[in-house]
């Protein structure tokens, strides 16, 4: 792969996490007042430019997109692919598609938008562009039917990304779960871990990372069997959770079982301390189960440093206090807080509540629903209070 002097890439760490390769350019118009840096992450446009020219020149190119706010990203895509490999009609999908579906019709220059998700959009794409008939498309209802992704495409696979399940059973007032798919849908256990054993044993991958929105619910049905499998077969590979597990299905077989499987990076969705938002955002733990939690979690043998429990700081008319205190109280209960900034979200039932708290204009411009603005700031919570915040969930103390 193509290497450029003035980008530096990073070097993997021992779990084959680590930055990306980043590049300082231009803010764009609505930030220019917005006095931090603005960079680009992963290839440069030119690798990947000529990545394309040498690929050959398909006959659709179907583009996703993330975070909303990473839309210039995703329409910097489109135009590289427009002039390396004119006449190829391009799609647009994914999050920002399906979230700002009209900012992205009006600006994106894809030449279809698509909503939700993908794969139920095929059929018909394929009949638009091709007036064709799809060979094969997976039972949608069916998750075990879909092929594994085919990351073995990739220049370096030191990691896999999985999913046990779409969707979420859960309602939480800031999450857009519910709106990005089309209801909770779980995959068998054990295939599961037949794919975690097919990349094991072909391409010697040993880090595997869930990404599955409620990866506990119903765990004696779907965690519980997947990791005595895993055991069973003594696969021997490292697991981690960065989205945030679901701290009621943790209970003492639960605990023992991710560690003897090999859960390492363990992270929990907590979000506040505060009773009152916890029901108001959709009543999905209590203080008492977390700290119940991390009792059987330091029993079966986690270190404090290794349970985090996210926290949600910079929701519609937060404060200072209420974050602190939540810090605290994780503190207090033996794990270690970890401060996710709040982005919000079109769509969500606290979307109101943000357009009218947020001092920029997040309905019309969504590059300032990005979480490090803290978009929705107020006197109660303000960017100096968020860096003395970030600054005690670091500490080693309480504030």
């Amino acid at each position: 792969m193509l290497r450029e002097s003035r980008i530096k890439f990073p070097k993997r760490k021992l779990w084959g996490d680590g930055k990306y390769p980043k590049e300082e350019i231009a803010r764009p118009e609505p930030l220019r007042n917005i006095r931090r840096r603005y960079s680009r992450y992963g290839i440069t446009p030119q690798i990947f430019r000529n990545d394309l020219l040498r690929s050959g020149k398909p006959d659709l190119v179907l583009v996703t997109s993330m975070m909303t706010y990473w839309y210039p990203g995703v329409f910097e895509t489109i135009e590289i692919v427009r002039q390396a490999i004119p006449g190829v009609p391009i799609v647009l999908g994914g999050n920002y598609a399906t979230l700002c579906t009209e900012h992205a019709r009006r600006y994106s220059g894809a030449d279809l938008i698509i909503t939700g998700e993908g794969e139920r959009k095929l059929p018909e794409i394929i009949k638009e562009f091709f007036d064709d008939d799809l060979g094969f498309i997976p039972d949608i209802g069916n998750l075990d039917s879909y092929p594994y992704p085919a990351f073995d495409l990739l220049f370096h696979l030191d990691q896999v990304p999985l999913m046990t399940s779409r969707g979420c059973p859960f309602r939480c007032s800031y999450c857009a779960s519910h709106i990005l798919n089309n209801g909770f849908r779980v995959r068998d256990p054990i295939k599961v871990v037949d794919e975690i054993e097919f990349w094991h044993k072909n391409f010697n991958v040993t880090n595997f990372s869930f990404y599955d929105d409620a990866l506990l619910f119903d765990a004696e049905e779907r965690a519980v069997p997947m990791l005595r499998e895993i055991i069973r077969r003594k696969i021997g590979c490292s697991f981690h959770c960065p989205n945030g597990l679901h701290i009621r299905g943790i209970n003492e077989e639960v605990s023992t079982l991710m560690f003897r499987a090999g859960f390492r990076t363990i992270r929990f969705g907590l979000e506040t301390a505060q009773a009152v938002r916890q029901r108001e955002t959709g009543g999905k733990v209590t203080n008492e189960e977390t700290s119940e939690a991390i009792r059987h979690l330091k029993h079966a043998g986690y270190k404090t440093d290794e349970i985090g429990m996210y926290l949600l700081c910079g929701l519609p008319y937060q404060t200072f206090e209420e974050v602190r205190d939540s810090i605290n109280f994780v503190k207090f209960c033996g794990a270690r807080p970890v401060i996710t900034e709040f982005s919000p979200i079109p769509g969500t039932d606290i979307w109101n509540d943000a357009v009218k708290c947020s001092p920029f204009p997040i309905a019309e411009e969504p590059l300032f629903h990005n979480n490090t603005l803290i978009p929705c700031r107020w006197e109660g919570l303000t960017y100096d209070m968020y860096r003395k915040l970030i600054k005690l969930a670091r500490s080693k103390d309480g504030g």
